[in-house]
């Protein structure tokens, strides 16, 4: 890797790491700036502006964290656990989350809800995408003989992922996993239901 690759890298991690704890505007140039120790004007060598920088770091947060699903996938051999496994990713999201911050899809989404447009449609993309993967693990669940044939894998995947990241919503406010925990109890004692 180039040095110019490896400095532009280098501002896109220290960003993705400032924007997921302090917001999009929450975090300054100046914030950007102390954080990679990289001087304005070397930052803009690299990037036209804060947004193209955000761009990038929400994708670098939202691979970092996919990256850490698919880890986690990869150990299991159930379509259940493949589920689950989204669960114990974030399992301590107080102490120990899968990217510091917190999950950058819900606290992009929260952010640029209404203000950031270009943001609040890769965290769109990032959503369908997230429950596309689901919705595949469930079909494959039915496939393979796992579940029952005419369950509504669309359904399922919105509530796997209603319960997940309400989850790390209710335990990062509290500073307590404790309604991660209940969450992923909760989403394998439904799944029961809908196995053969």
């Amino acid at each position: 890797m180039r040095k110019g690759d490896r400095s532009r890298e280098h501002i896109v991690v220290k960003s993705a790491e400032l924007f997921n704890q302090l917001g999009y505007a929450g975090a300054s140039l100046n914030d950007i700036i102390e954080a990679t120790g990289i001087k304005k004007g070397g930052i803009y060598r690299y990037f036209n502006s804060k947004d193209e920088i955000a761009l990038e770091a929400y994708q670098h947060a939202v691979n970092v964290v996919g990256g850490k699903f698919t880890e986690a996938m990869n150990e299991e051999s159930s379509a259940s656990g493949r589920l689950l496994a989204y669960f114990h990713v974030y399992a301590d999201v107080v102490n120990n989350p899968p990217f510091i911050g917190g999950c950058p899809l819900q606290n992009t989404a929260v952010e640029s809800d209404d203000a950031h447009p270009l943001l609040r449609a890769r965290a769109q993309l990032s959503l369908q995408s997230t429950l596309d993967k689901m919705k595949a693990i469930i079909q494959d669940g039915i496939q393979q003989g796992e579940f029952k044939p005419d369950i509504q894998a669309e359904a399922i995947a919105t509530f796997a992922l209603s319960l997940l990241e309400g989850g790390i919503l209710l335990s990062k406010l509290e500073g307590n996993n404790r309604h991660m925990e209940m969450n992923t109890a909760s989403f394998s004692a439904y799944l029961k239901q809908f196995k053969l």
